[in-house]
């Protein structure tokens, strides 16, 4: 006589139906066992009346009046059903964010999709708890959309945006139906660079870049007057000439490399460290600078400049140990 299978343990045959108690990757499907459904206030409310209507009807019988009470509760209760199938069957397949300094909400975007064919609206999206609760709309066309949340940021460093709730009260609002999601995805918050400190330190080598700089010595070019100019940057024998006021622009030489050396630094902490270097990444890129990161344990960074070679320089920032 053959075996008869083990049942599971109680806890996981019922795992299916509990929130998720840690990260998972992504993509998400919120399948039915998932979902949770419960009356709101409104629908307490109306719970309500429809007993009072009920037994006002049972008690004067008043045949009518019962039967409106009866198809009030038979289109609440369909609402129960309606505002489940909201949710089954989306799925919450990426979530992504461009870096900030900390200090800076960040916008997380939530990606979802769902099967075509099945009307999906009042979809709400919310992370967070207490009085840090982030919410937004998750609009799906085509069966395919995304919600914004601005996430508030504290430290450098990753950031875990925890539990997804997705939630619904459509179609007539006596219903709350909501599921949970928790993406195994963590976000990166650059440190927040030093608000006032010294200037960007000068490259070592022969001058080989320029950038314009109304206190340069240099002219590089002219240019049409725009209000606010001063009128010692007007050319005047030129404007004389074009019948129109012209300005001169000026340029500054630069070094060939800026090196943003962390030891070069040893009156400052480490966090102190970490800000003065993250405002000098980003004066030497909007300077238009090529510059070289150099950091305690790990190779230097560099020379390069542009979005890519910042975003590595912070990103190393960010992640260095506390």
């Amino acid at each position: 006589m053959p075996a008869r299978p083990r049942q599971a343990p109680l806890a996981r045959r019922f795992r299916a139906w509990a929130r998720p108690r840690q990260p998972e990757a992504l993509p998400v499907t919120l399948d039915r066992h998932r979902v949770y459904v419960l009356p709101t206030r409104f629908g307490l409310f109306f719970a309500l009346l429809l007993l009072a209507m009920g037994l006002g009807a049972l008690n004067y019988n008043n045949n009518p009046a019962l039967l409106l009470a009866l198809l009030l509760a038979g289109a609440a209760n369909a609402s129960l059903l309606a505002a489940h199938l909201q949710l089954t069957g989306l799925g919450i397949v990426a979530i992504d964010a461009e870096p900030v300094p900390a200090g800076t909400p960040l916008r997380m975007r939530v990606h979802a999709r769902a099967k075509a064919g099945r009307a999906r609206r009042g979809l709400r999206v919310a992370a967070g708890d207490g009085a840090d609760i982030a919410e937004a709309t998750l609009s799906l066309t085509d069966g395919a959309g995304q919600a914004t949340l601005s996430l508030p940021t504290v430290q450098r460093g990753w950031l875990d945006p925890g539990r997804l709730r997705i939630s619904t009260t459509r179609p007539l609002g006596v219903a709350r139906a909501w599921a949970y999601a928790w993406p195994d995805t963590r976000l990166l918050v650059y440190p927040a660079p030093e608000t006032h400190g010294p200037p960007l330190p000068q490259g070592d080598g022969e001058a080989s870049a320029a950038r314009i700089d109304p206190a340069g010595d240099d002219v590089h070019h002219l240019r049409a007057y725009r209000r606010g100019d001063s009128r010692r940057a007007i050319a005047w024998k030129p404007s004389a000439r074009r019948d129109s006021l012209l300005v001169r622009e000026f340029e500054q030489p630069l070094g060939s490399d800026v090196v943003l050396d962390w030891n070069a630094l040893p009156s400052l902490d480490r966090e102190a460290r970490i800000r003065r270097l993250a405002r000098w990444v980003d004066e030497a890129e909007r300077d238009g600078r090529h510059y070289r990161l150099q950091l305690p344990g790990m190779p230097a960074l560099g020379p390069g400049s542009g979005s890519q070679h910042r975003h590595a320089c912070l990103r190393a920032l960010a992640l260095l140990p506390a």
